[in-house]
């Protein structure tokens, strides 16, 4: 999880570079759309900013924001799919990841979504490239971050650790299954269980000194019946 909150926040990091140079990028996309003599239909996609770049740009200026675009956009597909192997997750989250990958599909239709408050990208733009050419485009990475990290809030709610080489994780699982034992340790009271102790104690001692007592009694009784007379000697004759 370490790893992923890492490369997230770099993500985030050129995401706020790039978000700096937002006048720039939609100055790239018009440059561009005007080559290709497309400027009736919206940027809807990735692969239509990639085709812009790849055959209808002539400076390097907008070379290099376009080229920056399509870069958060493959960091941010390359890190929702190693989501899916650091955490299997539960319906919500895998929900989210879905979302994710489907936005950051490059046939993806992006005309219709907006990034909202806190978000200002769209704010950014006139009323009529906001509503008919920019406004999903400069949208898709501030929603894809956000469902990134509600996917990261959700899965540290869960109660397994997340660590992928598998030992914490199992530690996690077998947890469970000794809860029920101490949970019932720890809810007797301190004094029955040392008042128990004793009284084992106690009646292992007990059983100590019967045994001795019992041993005592059948040597007495062998040397009895040994052929010794029990009290003192007499010689036979009449008796008054």
């Amino acid at each position: 999880m370490n790893e992923v909150k890492e490369a997230l926040r770099n993500i985030e990091q050129n995401y706020k570079l790039f978000l700096q140079q937002q006048f720039t990028f939609i100055g790239a996309l018009q440059h561009t759309r005007e080559n290709a003599h497309d400027m009736i239909r919206p940027v809807a996609s990735i692969s239509q900013v990639q085709s812009y770049m790849e055959h209808h740009c002539n400076n390097s200026t907008d070379r290099r924001i376009l080229n920056m675009f399509l870069n958060i956009c493959n960091d941010l597909s390359k890190l929702c799919h190693k989501l899916e192997t650091v955490h299997s997750g539960n319906n919500i989250t895998n929900g989210i990841l879905e979302r994710c990958k489907l936005l950051l599909s490059h046939s993806n239709d992006l005309s219709t979504i907006r990034a909202k408050y806190p978000h200002d990208v769209v704010n950014h733009l006139s009323c009529d490239e906001a509503k008919n050419h920019y406004g999903g485009v400069v949208s898709l990475i501030p929603i894809v971050l956000d469902c990134m990290k509600e996917w990261v809030a959700h899965i540290e709610k869960l109660p397994m650790l997340y660590d992928v080489s598998g030992g914490s994780a199992i530690s996690e699982k077998r947890a469970p299954q000794d809860a029920p034992a101490r949970a019932a340790t720890s809810q007797t009271p301190l004094s029955v269980r040392l008042e128990a102790q004793t009284s084992a104690s106690n009646k292992d001692n007990v059983q100590v000194q019967g045994s001795k007592h019992i041993q005592k009694k059948n040597l007495n009784d062998t040397k009895n019946h040994s052929g010794k007379l029990k009290g003192p000697w007499k010689p036979p004759g009449r008796h008054a």
